[in-house]
């Protein structure tokens, strides 16, 4: 399974899409707003904003989500340059939005387009929007290129399967409380390998003292945890070998390319790569069904909004690797029903990592 062609999000506006199945992703970015807003006031009060401000966002996806953080970026800026009466003054903005080559591009420059013209007529603020195709596990910005990077709900994917896993995982479908300890060891060198990658490039692509915040999921323990939607969908699957409608052989050899890295293996990485500092690391909750509301719950519409986020990430990956001797519209109508009766008796939340860092270029510093 080649990740860079089968990791996309459902494309288009239709209903199992993920332009229709991403309010938890907006949770998300909802609940990062007070670490970017503070590292841009950070940006401007130190040397003021650049005539030409260049920012990405990686892993942009293809629904309104992009919009959101677009918008919000555009506000903060320029309420930080009227509230030190420099709106005549206002920076230009690029924007660079990348994902994988099988992102659906046209679907977002389609909502683009009529964000901009809505931009014109709204904000002071001129603005420039361009896609980047390409895995950010590789170059896509010129040296010393850009000001601001952002990342959410992207960096717990991994560039590809760990190596050596075979069919040791067996009935687990990524790292979970009954892998073999191998499995788990080959996840963390995985992601080890690609996030100090990933902060390698930003650091020859960010301008010296140029800002990132990232945000994705991670886990409170050292150890892997059961509380895990992957565990559902791994007993369907199991199911499935069951009834002779997969292949057992296709069930043990099916991996998904994420890890959820603990506080102290980000911390450790960032530190020993060395190219930016860490100036603030937050964690916060979002429940699996991004409902924090505990009365009166409708679980049959909770288990259906969980599955409608999973598959908007997993069916790509299922049709890829199971072909037609899959109905995906079975797994996840199964998937919903149970997610339902799990949520009835535990509510999980998906534990989120926001950090916020700056571009050193300087020697390599001892971390406390």
């Amino acid at each position: 399974m080649e990740v860079n062609k089968i990791l996309h999000m459902n494309g288009g506006d239709g209903e199992t899409s993920n332009a229709n199945n991403s309010d938890l992703q907006k949770t998300v970015m909802s609940r990062t707003w007070y670490v970017l807003d503070e590292t841009l006031k950070d940006m401007f009060t130190e040397n003021g904003f650049p005539k030409c401000m260049k920012m990405a966002d990686l892993g942009c996806s293809s629904g309104p989500n992009t919009l959101f953080l677009i918008s919000h970026i555009m506000d903060t800026i320029q309420d930080l340059c009227k509230h030190n009466n420099n709106l005549n003054n206002l920076p230009q903005l690029e924007v660079f939005l990348n994902d994988l080559t099988n992102n659906d591009f046209n679907n977002l420059f389609k909502l683009l387009s009529s964000f901009i013209q809505m931009n014109g007529k709204e904000r002071k603020l001129e603005s420039f929007m361009y896609g980047v195709p390409g895995s950010f596990y590789g170059r896509l910005f010129p040296s010393n290129n850009l000001h601001f990077v952002y990342s959410s709900n992207s960096l717990h994917w991994l560039s590809q399967i760990p190596e050596g896993l075979g069919n040791n995982n067996k009935e687990n479908i990524h790292v979970a409380m009954t892998s073999p300890p191998q499995v788990f060891e080959a996840y963390a060198k995985q992601f080890q390998r690609d996030f100090s990658m990933f902060l390698r490039l930003r650091g020859e692509e960010i301008t010296f003292g140029g800002r990132m915040v990232l945000a994705f999921i991670g886990r409170s323990v050292a150890q892997p945890s059961s509380e895990d939607g992957f565990v559902i969908l791994s007993q369907i699957l199991s199911d499935m070998v069951a009834q002779g409608l997969i292949k057992e052989d296709d069930m043990y050899s099916f991996n998904v390319p994420l890890y959820h890295p603990c506080l102290q293996e980000v911390e450790a990485i960032i530190c020993s790569e060395g190219s930016f500092n860490l100036d603030k690391l937050k964690v916060f909750q979002v429940p699996w069904d991004n409902n924090d509301g505990y009365n009166d719950m409708d679980l049959d519409k909770s288990g259906k909004l969980v599955a409608g986020n999973v598959r908007a990430f997993m069916e790509p990956m299922l049709a890829s690797h199971f072909g037609s001797s899959i109905n995906v519209d079975d797994v996840f109508e199964s998937y919903a029903k149970k997610m339902g009766e799990y949520l009835s008796k535990e509510r999980s939340s998906y534990i989120m990592l926001v950090i916020s860092l700056t571009q050193k270029f300087t020697e390599l510093e001892t971390c406390n």
